[in-house]
C-alpha cells in the first residue's frame, strides 16, 4: 500500500488542513495560540481550493442573522481571552460600543462573514488558497504509515503526520433535478440573482430557514413578481432555541452523545431535530404571515405558499421553467410557470474518505457503512496506520451529534482535536526527527 519512504530529508508537518472554512480555521487559531503561549511549535499548514476565505457567500443576504450567539464564534467558548474573539473584531473595527448598544446575541450574517475573514487575514501565514487536493498516498515509516503526502492540482505535495480534513457540505438536490441558469440551489442565490432583471414568479422548494429567507429576499427585491413556496410541512415550523433544548449543543453534550447506546442516538436526533433542521426563526415566520395577510387584505396576493405540496415534476421551456406542484393531500396538481425555481433543499456532508485514496480501505466503518471515529474525532483505522486522520465540520453527527457540524461547538472542537494530535507527539528517538521538521518551517 505505502507509495513513498520517510526520508530524513523530507520536511514533515504536525498537521495539515484540508479545506479552510470556520472549522479549521478555528483549529489555526488553536494552533497559532499555542505556539504563542508555549514557544512549543506545532507546524501546521491548511490548503483551500477557494481563492479567498468564503463561508456560504451566496446566501449572505443583507438583513439574515447568525441562528447562534456570538460568543459561540471562533476561540470564546475555547479562551474566553482570545484576541481573535468576534469581540475583539468588533473593537478595531470600531463597533463595539454600537454592538453593545444593540442588545443583540445574534450578529449579522454579513457582519459574521466579515470576522471570519478578519481572523483568515491573521493567520494566513498557514493557509494556501487556490490549492484544490486531488490526492493522499500513505509514507512508509518502519513498516507502518507514519505519515501522508498530500497533493495539491499544482502538482505540489505536502507530508504530515495528522491530516485534519474539513470538506464541508455539498448542496444537494433532489434526484432528477440538475442546477441551470434557471434551477438553483440556494447556496448560489446572491452569485445568480443579478442576472435576473425582470421576473414574473419565482418558485421556492422547502421549508427550512434558507427557503424562508428566500422567499423573504425575493418578495422584497422584486415586487412585481409572484413569490411561490412549495413544502410538504402544513406551515413553517419554529426552531426549537429555548434554553433546555439548547443545552443538546453543549460541548458536554458531544460526551453524552458519543458514549451512549446507538438506540438512544438515534431517539436524541429525533428529539431534537427542531433545533436545527426544516425550522425557521419565528421573526421570519411571523414577518411572512404578515405579509401574506395584507395581501389578502389589499387583494393583490404575490406571496402563494402551496402547503402540504411538493415539486414533482420541473423542465425548462423557452423562456423560463416549468414546475409541477401535487398536494399530497388530494393529489391535485398545479403547473406553475416560472422564471426561477430555487431549491432550498439542504446539504449533505461530504464523505472523506474516498479522497483518502489507497488508504480508504484502511479506514473502519460501522454495519451502516459509516466511518468509524473515536472521541477525539480521529478516523479508526487498521493499526498500520499510525498517522492521525480526522474530521472535522461535518461526517461526524453519527458518532458525536448535531453539533458537530455546525459552528455552536467549533472553538472547543478544534482545542480538543489540537490536544490529541499534542498527546501522540513522537517521543525519545523520535523527537530529534520532530526537532528537524521544526527548523524548515522557521
Amino acid at each position: 500500500m505505502p507509495q513513498a519512504l520517510l526520508k530524513d530529508e523530507t520536511p514533515v508537518y504536525d498537521l495539515l488542513g484540508v479545506g479552510f472554512g470556520p472549522a479549521n480555521l478555528a483549529l489555526a487559531i488553536a494552533v497559532a495560540e499555542h505556539n504563542a503561549a508555549t514557544g512549543d511549535t506545532v507546524t501546521a499548514h491548511f490548503l483551500e481550493r477557494q481563492e479567498s476565505f468564503g463561508w456560504h457567500r451566496g446566501m449572505l443576504i443583507e438583513d439574515a442573522t447568525m441562528q447562534v450567539s456570538f460568543l459561540k464564534d471562533l476561540v470564546t467558548l475555547r479562551n474566553p481571552a482570545s484576541r481573535f474573539s468576534f469581540l475583539s473584531y468588533l473593537h478595531e473595527r470600531g463597533r463595539l460600543i454600537d454592538f453593545v448598544n444593540h442588545k443583540n446575541l445574534f450578529p449579522l450574517r454579513v457582519e459574521f462573514h466579515d470576522y471570519f475573514e478578519w481572523a483568515a487575514a491573521q493567520v494566513d501565514d498557514l493557509v494556501s488558497y487556490a490549492h484544490e487536493v486531488v490526492a493522499v498516498r500513505p509514507v512508509a515509516d518502519g513498516g507502518a504509515v507514519g505519515c501522508f503526502d498530500v497533493e495539491a492540482a499544482s502538482g505540489q505535495v505536502y507530508r504530515a503526520r495528522n491530516l485534519v480534513l474539513a470538506t464541508g457540505l455539498t448542496p444537494h438536490l433532489p434526484d432528477g433535478v440538475a442546477p441551470s441558469a434557471r434551477i438553483w440551489h440556494n447556496s448560489q442565490l446572491l452569485h445568480r440573482v443579478d442576472t435576473v432583471d425582470t421576473a414574473s414568479r419565482f418558485v421556492v422548494v422547502g421549508a427550512g430557514q434558507s427557503a424562508a429567507e428566500v422567499t423573504s429576499f425575493l418578495h422584497e427585491r422584486f415586487p412585481a413578481a409572484e413569490v411561490c413556496a412549495v413544502f410538504s410541512r402544513f406551515g413553517y415550523s419554529p426552531s426549537d432555541d429555548s434554553a433546555f433544548a439548547n443545552r443538546i449543543f453543549d460541548p458536554a453534550a458531544v460526551d453524552q452523545f458519543y458514549f451512549a447506546p446507538d438506540d438512544v442516538k438515534h431517539r436524541l436526533m429525533g428529539y431534537h431535530a427542531n433545533t436545527n433542521y426544516s425550522v425557521v426563526d419565528i421573526d421570519l415566520i411571523d414577518d411572512l404571515y404578515r405579509r401574506l395577510y395584507r395581501e389578502k387584505v389589499l387583494g393583490t396576493q404575490r406571496l402563494r405558499v402551496f402547503n402540504v405540496s411538493r415539486a414533482v415534476a420541473v423542465s425548462e421551456t423557452a423562456d423560463g421553467v416549468r414546475v409541477t406542484v401535487e398536494s399530497q393531500a388530494s393529489s391535485e396538481r398545479t403547473v406553475l410557470d416560472a422564471d426561477v425555481v430555487v431549491y432550498c433543499t439542504g446539504y449533505r456532508p461530504s464523505d472523506p474518505v474516498p479522497l483518502l485514496g489507497d488508504l480508504a480501505p484502511s479506514c473502519r466503518r460501522d454495519e451502516q457503512g459509516r466511518p468509524g471515529i473515536e472521541r477525539d474525532y480521529r478516523l479508526r483505522t487498521t493499526p498500520a496506520i499510525t498517522g492521525g486522520i480526522y474530521l472535522q465540520g461535518g461526517g461526524t453527527e453519527h458518532t458525536h451529534g448535531i453539533t458537530s457540524s455546525l459552528l455552536s461547538n467549533n472553538a472547543v472542537r478544534s482545542g480538543e482535536i489540537l490536544r490529541s494530535i499534542l498527546d501522540r507527539r513522537p517521543s525519545g528517538n523520535d523527537a530529534r526527527t520532530h526537532a528537524r521538521d521544526h527548523a524548515f518551517a522557521r
